[in-house]
This record gives structure tokens, C-alpha cells and sequence, in this order.
């Protein structure tokens, strides 16, 4: 499968409009416009009945001890972990573009509805739900698209992976809230095909 976006080129840098948090000279981040970026895709498999779209970034830190704090750094060499920043599932198969802003153009305090979504297909949450699960102004279910918001003073650029997955099934077999992790393992053997576009980010102006 081909995968890309009229949003950004592949391993190029992503706009702030796509983004959850934008730089900012007084407070190093504030919110963004989070608009979803356009996708599209060709070369599907024979068979498919529907697509999943997930995008991860694969840079997060492992350890938050440093993590947006004044006088420190995010070290390069620090291990990184995934974070699901979209989880989107029964995608028909009749559909091969997802236009900019269908799924999210701005930022939702305590998150946004789901998990049902545009035409019968449904968000899971993204891990902004456990990121500001001890906020009280934020912390809710954070369903559908939520952008980069990397921490202000990372040392690497994060990288941000567009991923679609054509499958033999019309729906993911999972029911209520569910999130990233879950639906890679429902789809894994229905997987017929997959491509993905990957976006970079980052608010840190010292490796911008």
C-alpha cells in the first residue's frame, strides 16, 4: 500500500496547525489549532473490507523525570517509548482520503466525544487520556486525533507514523472504549496490507 498526505511530505516537518501544542516565546508551548492532517491511499489488497488508521510517535521519553522542566534537557540518548495519538477503526472500504480537519480542528479540554465517529467509523482513545489523567481542567477520555505536543525541551525531533492497515473484516471486534494497543492485537490476523507517511515535529527551537 502508498500512503501520503497533501499536509506534509514524507519525513518532513509537520505545520503547528496540525499540532496540539505550538511554540511559544513566553511559555515555551500553547495550544494549537489540532486540525487531523490530510491522508490518502492506494495499491489497496484484494479483499479488504475496511482500513484502520493509527498514528504513534516514537520518541517519547520513557522517563518523565526531566520532561518541560526549567534548567533541564531531554537527553538523546534517553529509550523511547510509542504514544498513540490517533486511533480510528472501520474505516469502509470504499474510502481511501481523510481530508484535513474532518476529525478534529481544535483542542478539546477533557477530550473529545467517541467513540463513534464520521460515516459508522469509530475513535479509540489516544494516550493524551493518561497524560492528563491527574489534570483536573484536562483530564477526561481523549478520543480521535490529538496532535504532536513534544516536550519543550527535547533534544531530538520527534517522528510522527501515519499508519493504515487494510483488513479481511468490515469492523475491529472490540466494543466501548479501547485504545491503540487493543486494536493492534484484534486486527493482527486480519491484516491483509499496510503502508504508512511519517510527519516530524518539534517545539524544542534549539533543534527546530
Amino acid at each position: 500500500m502508498k500512503v501520503w498526505s497533501d499536509s506534509f511530505a514524507d519525513n518532513a516537518a509537520m505545520d503547528a496547525q496540525f499540532a496540539f501544542g505550538k511554540p511559544d516565546a513566553q511559555s515555551h508551548v500553547a495550544l494549537s489549532q489540532n486540525k487531523n492532517p490530510h491522508l490518502t491511499w492506494s495499491d489497496v489488497p484484494a479483499g479488504t473490507r475496511s482500513f484502520v488508521v493509527i498514528c504513534t510517535d516514537s520518541d517519547v521519553p520513557s522517563q518523565g523525570d526531566d520532561v518541560n522542566k526549567e534548567g533541564c534537557e531531554v537527553p538523546a540518548d534517553l529509550p523511547r517509548v510509542d504514544f498513540y495519538h490517533w486511533v480510528l477503526v472501520d474505516v469502509p472500504a470504499s474510502v481511501s482520503e481523510i481530508p484535513a480537519a474532518s476529525h478534529s480542528n481544535h483542542v478539546t479540554p477533557r477530550g473529545k466525544f467517541g467513540p463513534d465517529a464520521l460515516d459508522g467509523m469509530r475513535h479509540g482513545v489516544n494516550d493524551y487520556t493518561a497524560w492528563f489523567a491527574g489534570d483536573e481542567g484536562m483530564k477526561g477520555d481523549y478520543y480521535g486525533y490529538d496532535g504532536p505536543c513534544p516536550p519543550w525541551n527535547d533534544t531530538i525531533v520527534h517522528h510522527y507514523h501515519f499508519t493504515v492497515y487494510a483488513l479481511d473484516i468490515a469492523r475491529v471486534p472490540l466494543e466501548g472504549r479501547f485504545g491503540g494497543d487493543d486494536v493492534l492485537a484484534a486486527i493482527k490476523p486480519h491484516v491483509l496490507g499496510s503502508g504508512s507517511v511519517t510527519g516530524t515535529y518539534t517545539l524544542n527551537p534549539k533543534v527546530a
